[in-house]
């Protein structure tokens, strides 16, 4: 999924997802992403979606998580 540039140009540090179903069953689609604050106490947050059944999960960005699709 791509999504918007962050107004400081910086990629983001964790992505958001929709997850539906749990354990094996479990469906994640990523919905946006997101970049901490300067100040440390939050993060800025795009979504492409707003989920109406599920739960939103906020992942930190590695290398597992981009070729899982977020599951770990």
């Amino acid at each position: 999924m791509t999504t918007s540039t962050h107004t400081q140009g910086a990629a983001p540090t964790h992505r958001l997802y929709v997850v539906t179903n749990s354990g094996a069953s479990s469906s994640w689609r990523e919905i946006g992403a997101a970049w901490p604050n300067k100040d440390g106490l939050g993060f800025s947050i795009t979504c492409a979606a707003i989920p109406l059944a599920g739960r939103i999960v906020m992942r930190a960005i590695t290398d597992k998580s981009a070729s899982a699709g977020g599951q770990q």
